[in-house]
This record gives structure tokens, sequence and C-alpha cells, in this order.
């Protein structure tokens, strides 16, 4: 959380989001009116979010990380789209490629995607387009919402297309609960990767390129400077 999202938080008086992510705030929400409800009723908390502002509340609608990034941002401006009479201020946050990034070295030096692995509302077919082109391109991948209770698929057709475009020896970083209480770290290789049971939609995978490598317990993709 940035400072300026704590401060924008402390002044609201109304709170909206999921409700674990009202949970995280603990003693931030005290004395807030709170619009909380869980996944799947995006569109719903965004609504009751702006019918508060309509009537004249200062309100803070959260998301974890980074509001533009799979946040609710986007949710927000699209139907506020004819209605300019809401001022909206988007706060960014860290979002947990980076956080995640910080806790396993320096994997992010070069150029990265961020990818969702969340077939909800993606078609699974466009995501595995869009692994595959990371892959091929070389890029470094950092995973979102890897697997659900119900939803493995898309996590092992992932690492069936990486392991086609990458060497099985790519590092492989994994955090949970990044940042949060009873964070895990684990690095690893690609195709060691699905031996590791504790991947779940608070995991963050970061799939290194062909010039990353561990050292001294870090992960690490040169930016280039030595070879320039």
């Amino acid at each position: 959380m940035t400072l300026r999202a704590k401060k924008a938080i402390e002044e609201s008086s109304v709170i909206a989001g999921y409700k674990t992510y009202i949970a995280l705030l603990g003693n931030l929400s005290k004395g807030k009116e709170l619009i909380s409800t869980g996944m799947t009723h995006e569109v719903e908390r965004a609504r009751q979010a702006i019918d508060k502002a309509k009537e004249g509340f200062w309100v803070c609608l959260v998301s974890s990380g980074d509001p533009g990034v799979y946040g609710m941002a986007g949710l927000v401006l699209e139907l506020l789209k004819e209605d300019e009479k809401i001022e909206v201020e988007i706060i960014p946050g860290v979002m947990a490629s980076s956080a995640s990034a910080a806790i396993l070295g320096a994997p992010l030096m070069h150029d990265f995607a961020v990818i969702s692995l969340s077939d909800l509302l993606t078609d699974l077919s466009l995501i595995e387009q869009r692994v595959e082109a990371a892959a091929k391109a070389d890029f470094v991948i950092a995973l979102y919402n890897p697997k659900g209770k119900k939803r493995a698929k898309p996590l092992q057709r992932a690492w069936q297309i990486l392991m086609r475009s990458k060497s099985p020896k790519t590092p492989v970083g994994i955090v949970r609960n990044c940042e949060r209480a009873g964070q895990k770290v684990k690095i690893t290789t690609l195709e060691a990767m699905p031996s590791f049971k504790n991947i779940d939609m608070v995991t963050t995978i970061i799939v290194g390129n062909s010039q990353t490598f561990v050292k001294n317990k870090y992960m690490i993709t040169p930016r280039g400077y030595f070879t320039a």
C-alpha cells in the first residue's frame, strides 16, 4: 500500500471492496461505512460505491495491489463513461509482480509480461496464445491468479506451453501471500514447478527468460551492463 492510498482511506467515510481486502485493512476501516461483497460481485460493488459518491460521501473503492492492474479502476471508469459529475482519483499501489520480484531478488530487470491465468473473464484459448507469444519472445513472465480450487487447467496448459519454448532449467520464483501473513517463497526450475503444491489465487509466479540465473538465493535477470 502506498502512503497516498493509506491517506485516502483514512480520509474517506465509506470503504467499498472485496471482503478479503476489507479485512486486510485492519484498523484502517474502523469507524467507516463498509460496502463488502464477495467474488464475482464487482459490478454491484462498484455501482454501490458510485451511488454513495453521488450522495456526497468520500468513497474509497479498494483493490489488492494496484487498482489499475486487474483491479477496479477500469470498471469504475466504464460505469462512469457518460457521467462527468463524479470526480475520480486512481491511486497507484504496489502490484504483486513488483512486490514479489523484490522478495525474489531482481528477476524483472529486463522486459517482462504479466499474464493472468484466470479464465473467468478471459477465454482460455486467448490466455494460451498470450503465454505462447510471451514465451517465444523470451520475456520474463509474471503469472497472476494461477490456480483456483476448481481451476487447475490454465496453469497446466501454461506450463506445457512454457516447457515447449523455454529451457526446463529456467529459474522460476513462486511467492504466496506476498507481504501478508503466511508468506511463502520458493525458487525452483520450470521443470520442477508442478511439484510445488501451495499454488493458488494469492500466488504470483515469475518465470525467468533465457538469461535469468540464481545466485546466493536471489533470482536475477541481467540488464546487460556487462555485455554492452
